[in-house]
């Protein structure tokens, strides 16, 4: 009697592709108090690669000592609340450890009404 041995092997691969960008990092470093890079070291580094494109924002949390933050997102909210806002959710994904990059996207809505 013949033995019948079926095998099956598939590869499934997906490939997420985008514009890179410079410096490679995206609009915010969280950066944890036993980080590999510190914050002074991640600021020598979008210098070099972007100069004048983020600013560092030290800060008093117990896991995180800095944010490297793309400069414009402060023009579209004030700096205390969009750190306010990073602390309170990068604060649940970082560790003292860990550098976490994040891109923020913020849609501002405006509606006037006009004398007729």
């Amino acid at each position: 009697m013949a033995k019948i041995v079926n095998s099956n092997k598939k590869a499934e691969i997906t490939m997420h592709m985008s514009e890179f960008e410079m410096p490679p990092m995206q609009d915010v470093l969280i950066v944890g108090r036993r980080a590999p890079i510190g914050p002074e070291a991640a600021r020598r580094m979008v210098d070099i690669l972007s100069p004048d494109q983020y600013e560092i924002v030290k800060v008093d949390h117990p896991a995180i000592e800095a944010m490297v933050v793309r400069k414009a997102l402060f023009t579209m909210l004030p700096a205390e609340k969009l750190i306010a806002f990073l602390l309170e959710e990068g604060g649940r994904v970082a560790n003292e450890s860990i550098i976490v990059k994040a891109q923020v996207n913020i849609v501002l809505q405006v509606s006037k009404s006009i004398d007729l």
